[in-house]
């Protein structure tokens, strides 16, 4: 099992922690979207937490959206997850190059700027949840905290990072959450806001071979960490040329004669995976017929 996500416990159930390591995900995001290494780091950290963030689902079906809209150069990004560590996402602008910060370090705030993100949890019900917040750094994790803190009232601490290598392919990608539940008591928050400061980062972790229960060990290990499941997770889009076909479907019957008429076959992108689906002319002949 290469990229896992971990679901623990620690001090008799008063903090619940996730971690995950993601670098074959982001990779496979990297490659089907040709994304630069900032938009690789921003989109890879976006996949890394919704991916852990998609567990915490308590249905089958149910699936969690995280959207960000954004004034920077980057635009904006979408990532899915599902309940089972299947994710997938896309950039709005794969090609973004913009300085480094000091020290080498790629500037993913600066690539997304001001904006919005919303977190979308379709958990089968009429309306799906909607939270809500304006972004605090563009850096994502701390994006995500404040969302934790602020529409879901979690006192909650999130780490991710993406170490891209020298041939611009991802080295290294993860993540944590550790979330503080309601009971917690004041010595242990303490104790626990003093570690977190003191940790390497998420990258640092994982490039010296870290895994993810080594990263929860280093956080939590003093309050007794207790690994209650082991998650495989991964990049995978559920597209096909049938769920393609019914967005032709819903065009117009003028836009689908239009096109007959063209006696051209159309290509069509899957956003999420960038998987093209060809239809011929006698394709969109028996699509219009269904209508």
């Amino acid at each position: 099992m290469s990229d896992y996500i971990i679901r623990a416990t620690a001090g008799n159930g008063a903090i619940r922690a996730f971690a995950i390591n993601s670098k074959d995900m982001v990779e496979e995001a990297r490659k089907r979207h040709n994304t630069t290494p900032v938009i690789t780091a921003g989109l890879g950290r976006l996949l890394s937490g919704t991916a852990m963030m998609g567990t915490m689902l308590k249905g089958d079906n149910d699936v969690l959206t995280v959207q960000i809209q954004c004034g920077g150069p980057a635009k904006g990004m979408v990532v899915t997850s599902d309940s089972h560590g299947n994710v997938k996402g896309y950039p709005m602008n794969p090609q973004v190059d913009i300085p480094l910060k000091r020290k080498g370090k790629l500037d993913v705030g600066g690539a997304i700027g001001l904006g919005v993100m919303s977190v979308i949890k379709d958990m089968g019900l009429k309306e799906p949840y909607v939270g809500q917040i304006a972004l605090q750094t563009g850096e994502i994790g701390d994006d995500l905290t404040y969302y934790f803190a602020t529409s879901e009232q979690i006192p909650s601490s999130v780490g991710l990072g993406v170490l891209i290598d020298t041939d611009e392919t991802v080295k290294q990608a993860g993540g944590f959450i550790i979330q503080l539940m309601p009971f917690t008591d004041d010595e242990t928050i303490d104790k626990l806001e003093k570690k977190i400061g003191e940790i390497q980062s998420v990258t640092e972790m994982l490039d010296s071979g870290m895994t993810p229960e080594d990263i929860l060990e280093e956080i939590l290990g003093e309050f007794t960490l207790e690994i209650n499941e082991k998650i495989e997770c991964g990049f995978n889009c559920n597209c096909s040329k049938d769920r393609i076909s019914k967005v032709l479907a819903s065009l117009s019957k003028k836009e689908m004669d239009d096109m007959i008429k063209a006696n051209e076959p159309v290509e069509i992108k899957c956003h999420f995976c960038n998987t093209a689906y060809q239809f011929d002319v006698e394709d969109l002949k028996a699509i219009r017929g269904n209508k």
